[in-house]
């Protein structure tokens, strides 16, 4: 777990990432947009894991692409250990993304059909001219790293399990050897037997190599095991951010209540007791977000001043945010 007082490395500020909603002839007429991330702002500390959950479609896989610059933000801006990679472009940008590297959701479609483990590991060295004169060892280490046969490095990606397929995409990762790492839903695809050595296997490169994790999931037991703190997403905003034991202990908006009130405790006498917040009805349209509060729609307890009134993200008490004027 990171020291609280460790230098930070990411900063994100005023975030947004809006996607044109285009219709007519050619579909050249923007007729509004999708507002997959609707101005966050949070930091990460050196050698910290932050979790960012949410329901699917809240923005989550948004906000890393956009963070890492691989689709360029509407809005904000984003630093890295101090520089604002928003202003970078080309070499500059380049030269930063080998201190920032993404393991991607899907280890079937992340991985190039056409290319050997060996060549997926090497193309970072040879793109960032890294390693020359002993690339094929490189590989080798970075195979036994991740717990793969480094004898394995001329097979192709169908050769692979899907466990074995994601641990090719970590090594991949690391193959720069990054300073910040984004968890991308790295074990969503995954068999649950395989799930928990993929999470050991992070948390550990996380203690050797002293790296800052994203953690984005929509597993909430499983970011409260790997995470220093959670953030939680809805409709593109972040509704509340924590210490890990404060939010699922305490948790101060009814959103978060109602995302850990439907995680299933592992004592059934505890779990017949307690009660549960069932939402009603779906997410709003991302094009189309309610006034006030983008929560009240669905929010069991919401109140006039909800409907007209956004509610800021502020702290409510040290270290814990919210943005719900029920608690503000």
């Amino acid at each position: 777990m990171t020291v609280p007082d460790a230098p930070e490395l990411v900063r994100v500020e005023g975030l947004k990432q809006y996607y044109p909603v285009n219709r007519g002839v050619l579909f050249r007429r923007q007729v509004g947009a999708v507002r997959a991330v609707d101005g966050i702002s949070f930091l990460i500390r050196k050698g910290e894991t932050l979790g960012l959950v949410g329901e699917s479609g809240c923005g989550k896989s948004s906000t890393g692409r956009a963070i890492l610059q691989l689709q360029r933000p509407t809005a904000g801006r984003v630093f890295l250990d101090g520089v604002e990679l928003t202003e970078l472009k080309g070499r500059a940008l380049r030269r930063m993304r080998r201190r920032m590297q993404m393991i991607f959701q899907d280890p079937y479609a992340s991985l190039n059909p056409r290319m050997t483990a060996g060549r997926i590991l090497s193309e970072p060295l040879e793109i960032h001219d890294l390693a020359r004169g002993r690339r094929k060892e490189r590989v080798r280490e970075l195979m036994e790293l991740v717990g793969l046969n480094s004898g394995y490095a001329d097979r192709y990606p169908h050769e692979f399990s899907g466990g074995q397929r994601q641990r090719i995409g970590i090594a991949r990762a690391l193959a720069l050897q990054p300073d910040f790492i984004i968890c991308d839903e790295p074990v969503s695809a995954l068999d649950v037997s395989i799930q928990a050595q993929v999470i050991n296997l992070l948390g550990d490169l996380q203690d050797r190599f002293g790296l800052t994790y994203l953690f984005i999931a929509h597993d909430l037991s499983m970011v409260r095991h790997i995470s220093d703190r959670v953030a939680v997403m809805y409709l593109g905003r972040i509704v509340e951010l924590a210490d890990r034991d404060d939010l699922y202990e305490a948790p101060l908006h009814p959103y978060t209540q109602a995302l850990i009130s439907a995680v299933p405790l592992p004592d059934p006498d505890l779990e017949s007791r307690r009660s549960r917040t069932v939402l009603k009805g779906d997410p709003p349209d991302p094009a189309d977000p309610p006034a006030g509060c983008n929560f009240c729609t669905r929010c069991p307890v919401a109140i006039d001043r909800c409907h007209r009134e956004d509610p800021p993200l502020q702290e409510v008490r040290p270290g814990h945010w919210a943005a719900c004027h029920l608690v503000a």
